[in-house]
């Protein structure tokens, strides 16, 4: 059984709101009181679809609101799972097995935290940073968010001034500035304020034109497409920073009994294999790429 298994919990939760973007993205909102207690920064949940689809779907937790029950989501409808969970309505009910996984840990000894994230990688992040905020007000961060569809925010213009970025890369995520974090975003699309190019890119310049007593501040955060994740843990190698990431896998279970979303980790003792659900989502990225 996982180790997680006592703080893994089965709610029938109410749909609050569910809300369409371009690129086929939603957010919902569920009340699932219990969840929103536990769930911590790049955990997820296991999601019922429709009642003729029995197989759940994983989903990241986007925000964890305790105080109003709610539980946030953003995904996109890729599949026939997610095509179903699309047409759900506020007022029905879903069940939600959750929280499940390994979140991220933030150290007191790197308050310079480098939060990247890529499409339907934006949600950990987007936690990650409520938590800073809540609970971490000495640290610095920075968020660096990627997408080829359109943002499921209104873009605004930065109001931080950040060291390396180039100047005309000015949009940013609202949500982010109102809780006085700083964040910019990179997308091969176009899109009016943002990067033309990668994720990366961003952290990279930013990375440059930091002092070498500031660098030794960073840990890197990421979740996001596989090709991304990799590029980020190359980076992070090359500047000597700790890194953790959040692997996405394909999952039947969810809570780790059918090992079908095992990935190969190196450990001290040589390389095994573990379950992305419970052993991850989150990893030292030195350990998986």
């Amino acid at each position: 059984m996982p180790s997680q298994r006592d703080t893994i919990f089965l709610e029938d939760a109410e749909i609050l709101s569910h809300t369409a973007f371009e690129g086929k993205q939603y957010i919902l909102t569920v009340r699932a009181p219990v969840i929103a207690a536990h769930a911590r920064p790049g955990s997820f949940a296991h999601l019922t679809c429709g009642p003729e689809l029995h197989m759940r779907r994983p989903i990241s937790i986007m925000r964890a609101i305790p105080v109003r029950d709610e539980v946030i989501f953003l995904y996109k409808a890729v599949g026939a799972g997610t095509a179903l969970l699309a047409h759900r309505e506020p007022g029905e009910s879903i069940s939600v097995l959750g929280p499940i996984g390994r979140p991220f840990e933030l150290h007191g000894n790197h308050p310079r935290p480098l939060l990247i994230g890529g499409g339907v990688g934006m949600p950990p992040m987007v936690f990650l940073a409520d938590t800073i905020r809540q609970h971490h007000r000495n640290f610095s961060p920075l968020a660096i968010l990627g997408s080829e569809v359109p943002f499921p925010f209104s873009l605004r213009p930065s109001e931080f001034m950040l060291p390396g970025i180039p100047a005309g890369v000015i949009a940013t995520m609202p949500l982010m500035e109102d809780w006085n974090i700083a964040c910019r975003l990179a997308s091969k699309q176009g899109y009016a304020g943002c990067h033309d190019g990668y994720v990366t890119d961003l952290a990279r310049y930013w990375l440059d034109a930091l002092s070498e007593s500031q660098r030794q501040d960073v840990e890197v955060f990421a979740c996001g497409p596989h090709p991304m994740l990799e590029a980020v843990a190359t980076l992070a190698r090359e500047y000597g920073l700790p890194c953790q990431v959040s692997l996405e896998e394909f999952m039947a279970c969810g809570v780790g009994g059918c090992a079908g979303c095992v990935v190969e980790v190196q450990t001290d003792a040589g390389p095994t294999m573990q379950r992305v659900c419970v052993d991850g989502p989150v990893f030292d990225a030195r350990q998986v790429f």
